[in-house]
């Protein structure tokens, strides 16, 4: 499944302009719209909107930025995988890492639109538990939950 070492990092603002293009160029492929902030205002928003309630973890394949998950002890945030590197391992480990430093209880939003989204989440055990939160891209999105069982991810 996974031929490639993965590393994963705390976020640094040296990778910021390659975490925001990944972050940009997979959320524009998995809804079909264009990121409606600026390229500089989604560099202030990793900087230092996000870091205030999430940590915030970088995954690399040699010194490429493939992917990032946005996460505190009951919530993720964000999670993006670059989209020449889907399918092989980094969302399950930066899932998994969230997993792990949680407090046995993680929920997350992911638009309808999005059904890669919806198989992975649902694949790592996430269960649907709302419908219809409000967000800036006017799109109907869903809520799920995961739920520590027995110790396992």
């Amino acid at each position: 499944m996974n031929q490639y070492k993965i590393s994963i990092m705390p976020y640094s603002p040296e990778f910021a302009e390659q975490t925001v293009a990944m972050w940009r160029d997979s959320k524009e492929q998995a809804i079909g719209q264009k990121e409606m902030h600026s390229v500089e205002n989604h560099i202030y928003f990793l900087n230092h909107i996000l870091p205030e309630q999430f940590q915030i973890d970088v995954a690399f394949i040699e010194e490429t930025v493939v992917g990032m998950i946005a996460y505190n002890d009951s919530e993720i945030s964000q999670l993006y995988i670059h989209i020449d590197y889907q399918g092989c391992g980094i969302g399950q480990t930066l899932l998994n890492k969230a997993k792990a430093q949680s407090s046995g209880r993680l929920t997350l939003y992911t638009f309808e639109v999005n059904d890669k989204a919806q198989r992975f989440y649902e694949k790592h055990g996430f269960e649907v538990i709302g419908r219809g939160h409000e967000n800036e891209e006017n799109l109907p999105d869903i809520q799920y939950e995961w739920i520590r069982q027995n110790d396992n991810f």
